[in-house]
């Protein structure tokens, strides 16, 4: 066997000894709702028509939060998928997916 031949067997080897797990896609980290940020969210998109916090004047004629989490067709899931795709008097404020999930989180922290 000649040296080229050896080196390229050799070099053949080594590369089918490097490990597959190093090719392997990541793992995404799953998005936890955090309340805190659908508060400043709500504050910065929807305060315009909606009472978002205790306290604020109403604007207009859309819910106040308080009302929207205390009724029972919503859990945060679903109020999320909502907020991806809102009704046509809502403005789409093209929210990502960890953002509408931040932002159901909060109006559901407002239940009483």
């Amino acid at each position: 066997m000649t040296n080229l031949k050896a080196f390229a067997l050799g070099l053949g080897l080594s590369l089918l000894s490097i490990p597959v797990h190093a090719q392997a896609p990541r793992a995404q980290a799953q998005h936890v709702p955090d309340a805190g940020r659908g508060e400043q969210l709500a504050k910065r998109w929807c305060a315009g028509c909606h009472l978002v916090a205790p306290g604020q004047q109403r604007t207009m004629e859309a819910p106040p939060f308080e009302t929207v989490a205390r009724s029972q067709t919503y859990t945060p899931q679903s109020l999320a998928f909502f907020l991806l795709d809102p009704h046509p008097k809502m403005p789409n404020m093209s929210l990502t997916r960890a953002e509408a999930s931040d932002l159901a989180a909060y109006i559901v922290s407002l239940r009483k």
